[in-house]
């Protein structure tokens, strides 16, 4: 069973008073206005056959959230699993809910299941967002979008 959106911020949504800190809040508001998105990305999973039965899989808004934190970082999975446990601003980015830590397999499992035209949809949506939030724009092409299953 897999919620789409993750109905209850947490309050310890703290992010860090450091540059990286703040552009992580800024995009993360800015994620907060494009639902549109998170329907995309839990229709991917939903795609991949997953039942609606047995432990609750990570919010389709976590694994955007973690996608574009791997992407926008240049992170591997690995490493994208550590951040994630070890920052309190990438928890908080990431919408996780509380103490769940991903392992670099659930990451991998879960963002891979992101199709090409959804890659395709994240990019048309990022392309006129202003660089003032503070987000440095990071493009993903269908290529960029293979290298992300890996």
């Amino acid at each position: 069973m897999r919620q789409e959106r993750t109905v209850q911020a947490t309050i310890f949504e703290v992010f860090a008073q450091h540059e990286i800190g703040c552009e992580l809040k800024a995009m993360s508001q800015w994620l907060d206005g494009q639902p549109a998105l998170i329907s995309l990305v839990a229709g991917d999973l939903r795609r991949q056959g997953v039942h609606e039965t047995g432990r609750r899989g990570l919010p389709a808004e976590s694994v955007l959230r973690c996608a574009l934190l791997k992407q926008q970082r240049q992170l591997s999975y690995e490493e994208l699993a550590f951040h994630l446990e070890d920052s309190a601003s990438f928890r908080a980015f990431a919408r996780l809910p509380l103490a769940w830590s991903p392992k670099k397999s659930v990451l991998h499992h879960t963002i891979a299941a992101i199709r090409a035209e959804t890659w395709e949809a994240i990019n048309q949506a990022l392309l006129p967002v202003p660089n003032k939030t503070g987000w440095k724009v990071v493009l993903w092409c269908a290529s960029t979008a293979r290298s992300a299953r890996r």
